[in-house]
């Protein structure tokens, strides 16, 4: 649905018949989808995500893979389920992943892996006039892989400390704020076990099935709060 929405305001068929897109507005889904421009917003207010390139081809790809270094974690664009993403020991696993990846996105990113990191989530909802509120947070059962929807996920997290808690709370405020999401959203985070290091792995300027798991284990109409405040 995202992205029949991106479309058709890029061939401009919503401003042919004067459509008003509610909520979050294109741009923002624009920059939350593409990984590079989602990159590049991040670093712009100081946010570390992991350290990857934007490939359109499987030249650049392979050639990013050596520049960063193996093993590396590939993850299509636009793409729903992580369809299309996987890990990679060598240039033989990552070519074979590349094909995959390229039937079901346009754009892959080549990334550090970080294996063995905690990989946690905040469900964040913002409305119009920048009040923001984080619903719930969840811990993944498994430590990081490549999509969230792999693993058993525990709401509210488990093992982070009050100090952890509230880091990657305030920073998940600041990214939604300065994306501008109106609505509901998630954002995920890498959490380094032996360190206070992390990396905004990814925001999903949507309802998603951990959306549907916050509603449940916290009792909040996440939908119903989204789709009233996307009405202002």
């Amino acid at each position: 649905a995202l992205n029949c929405g991106v479309e058709l305001f890029e061939k401009g068929i919503l401003k042919k018949y004067n459509v008003r897109v509610l909520g979050t507005p294109v741009q923002t889904i624009q920059k939350t989808e593409d990984r590079k421009l989602f990159n590049e917003e991040m670093s712009s207010i100081g946010i570390k995500v992991p350290r990857s390139i934007a490939c359109t081809t499987m030249a650049t790809a392979l050639k990013a893979a050596e520049r960063i270094g193996y093993p590396v974690i590939v993850r299509a664009a636009f793409a729903l389920g992580g369809k299309g993403s996987g890990g990679a020991m060598n240039k033989e696993q990552l070519s074979e992943l590349l094909e995959t990846a390229f039937a079901f996105s346009p754009q892959v990113l080549v990334e550090e892996n970080l294996k063995g990191w905690k990989e946690v989530e905040y469900e964040v909802v913002r409305d119009s006039y920048d009040n923001c509120v984080t619903v719930c947070n969840m811990e993944n059962f498994d430590p990081l892989g490549i999509h969230t929807g792999e693993s058993i996920v525990v709401a509210p997290s488990q093992t982070l400390n009050n100090h952890e808690y509230h880091r990657l709370r305030e920073l998940g405020i600041k990214v939604i704020r300065h994306l501008g999401i109106v609505g509901e959203c998630n954002i995920q985070y890498a959490l380094d076990p032996k360190s206070e290091d992390y990396r905004v792995i990814e925001v999903n300027a949507r309802l998603s099935r951990s959306s549907a798991l916050a509603s449940k284990a916290t009792g909040y109409p996440l939908a119903h709060v989204a789709a009233k405040l996307a009405l202002g």
